[in-house]
């Protein structure tokens, strides 16, 4: 497996997955760690970074063997890509947004899942008459709970953002698919629009 600099893993998903995929590596989350500060004695479970992308590896791998993941043109129950894509982190959710020639791509998910406890511009990527719903709206899909108007919120979020992009490579669980809310807009191209919630977004070579 290639080497990856990960800025995002999910591991709520990872949690969820990995006892499905192999019981046995999913007993090995943690390992316990005995703390003894003179009149203070403890313990406490320890995830060491390196156990973290075990396990998230594990899964990617059972995925791309097994489950339905296509690309972002053609995503399957998950999908997978490598897109130059601008970040926002807000209260309780990071969204990163995209686009293909023919599809608009909005992954979003829960801002505890950074790698390293990083952060990203607050106001960076929208428009400040545009932060209330689009708050709103991010952070229920960091939830995974996708909005009515998800495709929306992503079709705008990438039409109106701005900010400098980062390629990125990324795998995500498909939320939403559907044609472009804005045919008018897209210059009688079929856009689509896809919504994910990623299990690891990373930084491309």
């Amino acid at each position: 497996m290639a080497l990856r600099y990960y800025v995002y893993i999910s591991d709520a998903k990872v949690d969820m997955l990995l006892p499905q995929v192999d019981p046995k590596f999913a007993g090995k989350r943690s390992t316990e760690v005995g703390v003894d500060l003179k009149l203070v004695a403890g313990k406490r479970k320890v995830e060491s970074e390196a156990d973290r992308v075990a396990r998230l590896e594990r899964v990617v791998r059972h995925l791309d063997d097994f489950c339905d993941v296509g690309t972002i043109d053609e995503p399957g129950q998950y999908f997978r890509g490598r897109l130059a894509m601008r970040t926002q982190q807000g209260r309780g959710f990071s969204y990163f947004a995209g686009a293909t020639e023919d599809t608009v791509v909005g992954l979003g998910g829960s801002s505890g899942h950074l790698v390293g406890g990083g952060t990203l511009e607050p106001d960076g990527l929208f428009p400040r008459s545009m932060l209330p719903g689009m708050v709103a709206g991010l952070t229920a899909m960091a939830a995974d709970e996708a909005p009515k108007d998800a495709l929306e919120l992503a079709y705008l979020a990438h039409r109106n953002g701005r900010g400098d992009e980062q390629e990125l490579e990324f795998v995500a669980k498909r939320l939403r698919h559907g044609p472009s809310p804005y045919p008018e807009l897209d210059a009688g191209r079929p856009v689509q629009v896809l919504v994910g919630s990623p299990l690891f977004v990373a930084l491309a070579d």
